[in-house]
């Protein structure tokens, strides 16, 4: 089992999901899907979700009868498929292009503070937070937004930070055919902020340091651009 795999993998030695709780637990590299998740098409996902939200609704006693919830369920499985989890989706993975690095520029290139919006998986509440994420080049560069939308991609989905973490970095390796490539995530959890120890000023940082960047001096200067202020 590779390194990040095994950061990743929780033994559950039996435990069942109420001894676990609260606990956070990752079981998987990547997001667990089902084999047939897309034989269903998105028009169909948003009618069955919105029966099942206002079943969800009506057992928690509201009443649909009202103007202003009579429309939620529709709301809330257009929102689930097209937005915060459409990153579900493979169709909507961005479409990258490389470009021949003419510049001949050879130092890293460091896309810093990109904010995301994610979930997560145990709660279904926010995760929000900023990424920075950092490559040299071989020989390719890659536009700046769609570094961005790569991060979107994998953050609109049901998530654990350390996944998250992981799959933007193996996804700028793959593209970019290096192993030169840093991401650090600081993000708040809204099940920690909301509910449960209700802690509002905590905040979780994960980071991944491939190639150069296992490199402590590389490391560092990659860690200082994204802690200094630049005007």
């Amino acid at each position: 089992m590779r390194q990040n795999e095994t950061l990743l993998s929780t033994q559950l030695n039996g435990f069942s999901v109420e001894e676990i709780g609260d606990e956070h637990v990752g079981t998987s590299y990547e997001t667990p899907m089902v084999p047939d998740a897309f034989e269903m098409d998105d028009e169909l996902k948003m009618e069955l979700i919105a029966k099942k939200f206002k079943e969800i609704m009506e057992i928690m006693g509201l009443d649909l009868s009202d103007d202003s919830l009579s429309g939620t369920p529709k709301r809330v499985a257009k929102m689930y498929i097209k937005e915060i989890f459409s990153g579900l989706n493979p169709a909507n993975k961005p479409k990258v292009a490389l470009f021949d690095n003419k510049y001949q520029y050879n130092e890293m290139l460091v896309e810093k503070d990109i904010t995301f919006y994610s979930n997560c998986e145990h709660h279904f509440v926010p995760i929000i937070g900023k990424a920075h994420v950092a490559y040299i080049s071989t020989g390719k560069v890659i536009g700046l937004s769609k570094i961005n939308r790569i991060v979107e991609y994998f953050a609109k989905r049901p998530q654990v930070q350390e996944r998250l973490t992981v799959q933007i970095a193996n996804e700028l390796k793959s593209l970019m055919n290096t192993e030169d490539v840093a991401v650090v995530i600081d993000a708040e959890h809204l099940c920690v902020q909301s509910r449960g120890v209700k802690d509002v000023n905590s905040s979780t940082v994960t980071a991944q340091f491939h190639g150069k960047f296992k490199e402590e001096a590389t490391r560092s200067e990659f860690l200082n651009y994204i802690n200094q202020k630049l005007k």
